[in-house]
């Protein structure tokens, strides 16, 4: 019988994983939970991942079930004040539908100036401006990953 193959950073995967928040609001939530559905797919290096979480299946078994806790600096990083910033009122509504503005706590997309598109909590709007927390929701967060690899290509 031959070994079974192995993650690397180019592999291809089929597996079923569940993202547990660990600390904070909402502890104990799984934000993703695939064990109960059909497996997911994830191809190493296309950014499905953070690299840092990605890091974590390196190395691993096809077959191999594991759970690991991960500090933020280990998942999406730790949370950046730069990241909170303010629109202008006129870049706020240029960028809005004025008959359905955002609500705190939704998530607002942006078009890039080079075509592509960023996103942001929308957080709250004063007479002054808009502000906008840019920092990926998982950011300042500890997770655990609990991973069953079903299949290494």
């Amino acid at each position: 019988m031959s070994n079974p193959a192995v993650v690397q950073s180019d592999s291809y995967l089929t597996l079923h994983y569940r993202i547990v928040l660990i600390d904070g609001p909402g502890a104990g939530t799984a934000l993703i939970d695939t064990f109960d559905d059909r497996p997911a797919t994830l191809q190493m290096g296309a950014g499905q991942w953070s690299p840092e979480m990605e890091a974590t299946l390196l190395g691993r078994a096809e077959g191999e079930s594991f759970t690991i806790s991960l500090l933020p600096e280990q998942a999406y990083g730790e949370r950046n004040p730069e990241l909170l910033q303010w629109l202008s009122l006129d870049a706020f509504w240029d960028s809005m539908d004025e008959h359905a503005p955002p609500s705190p706590g939704d998530l607002v997309n942006f078009d890039a100036p080079h075509g592509g598109q960023y996103s942001g909590i929308f957080k709250e709007l004063t007479s002054e401006g808009a502000l906008f927390d840019f920092n990926h929701p998982l950011a300042g967060r500890s997770l655990r990953l609990d991973v069953n690899l079903i299949g290494v290509i």
